[in-house]
C-alpha cells in the first residue's frame, strides 16, 4: 500500500536548514498494523504527515497504492485525504459546539457524501458511542472524545487510519480501550499506522518502526 523511497524533509528557518527526516525508506502492506515510535523530535509526526499527504517531502519518492503522490495536484491530494485516509490526533480536534454525531458527519459534508446521519450514527455505534450521539464534547470524557474522533476517521470507510499519539492524553485503562478499537479495525482489514512515544502502546502493533533523529534505526 505504502512505498517510501529515500524520503527527506528539511525545514528552512531563515538561513538555517533543519533536517527532520534523513533518507527514510519504508514499505507498509495493506492490512498491517504498524507503530512508529521515537522520542520527541525524532521525526515521527513529520513522517506520518507525509504518509497522510498533509505535507510534502523535500526529496524522495512516495507511492500509495501504486500512484505517485508527487504527481498529484492539491485537489487530488485533498480527495485522497478525505476518501482514503482517516486521521486521529492526540487533541481530538472536535468542534466544541457540535454534537458527537455532527462532528462525525464533517468528512461527509466536506466530501459530499450522502446518508450523512445514518453513516455517522453507524460509525459511532462501531466505537460504542451510539448512546452518546447527541452529547457535545464538553459532556464527554477524554476517552469518549477520542472514540468520536475515531468514528469521524471511519465514516468514509478509509483504507488507512493514521493516528498521531492517540493515547497521549489518556490514562492507561482508557488507552488500552482505544488500542483495542484500533486492533479490531485492523482485524476487519483496515491498515493502521500509530505514532507513539510509549513502548507499551507500540508493542500492541504487528510491527514497530523506531526513529531517531529522522532516521529509521530498526523495524
Amino acid at each position: 500500500m505504502i512505498e517510501l523511497e529515500n524520503i527527506t524533509k528539511v525545514y528552512r528557518m531563515g538561513k538555517v536548514e533543519v533536517p527532520a527526516l534523513r533518507g527514510i525508506s519504508l514499505s507498509i502492506a495493506k492490512g498491517e498494523m504498524v507503530a512508529i515510535i521515537g522520542a520527541s523530535g525524532s521525526g515521527k509526526s513529520t513522517l506520518l504527515n507525509i504518509i497522510g499527504c498533509l505535507d510534502r517531502p523535500t526529496s524522495g519518492g512516495y507511492l500509495f497504492d501504486g500512484a505517485d503522490v508527487s504527481q498529484l495536484n492539491d485537489n487530488r491530494l485533498a480527495g485522497m485525504r478525505n476518501k482514503k485516509f482517516g486521521f486521529v490526533f492526540q487533541e481530538y480536534n472536535l468542534l466544541s459546539r457540535a454534537t458527537a454525531l455532527s462532528n462525525v458527519e464533517l468528512p461527509l459534508i466536506y466530501g459530499g457524501g450522502g446518508n450523512r446521519n445514518k453513516r455517522a450514527m453507524e460509525a459511532l455505534e462501531k466505537v460504542g458511542l451510539g448512546a452518546r450521539a447527541k452529547h457535545k464534547p464538553t459532556e464527554l470524557s477524554g476517552g469518549e472524545q477520542q472514540r468520536v474522533a475515531i468514528a469521524r476517521a471511519l465514516v468514509n470507510n478509509p483504507a488507512l487510519i493514521l493516528a498521531d499519539e492517540p493515547t497521549g492524553n489518556l490514562d492507561s485503562k482508557t488507552s488500552a480501550e482505544i488500542m483495542s478499537i484500533f486492533r479490531q479495525l485492523n482485524q476487519e482489514g483496515i491498515t493502521v499506522v500509530v505514532v507513539t512515544h510509549e513502548a507499551d502502546i507500540a508493542s500492541q502493533s504487528q510491527r514497530i518502526i523506531r526513529l531517531h533523529d529522522g532516521e529509521i534505526i530498526s523495524q
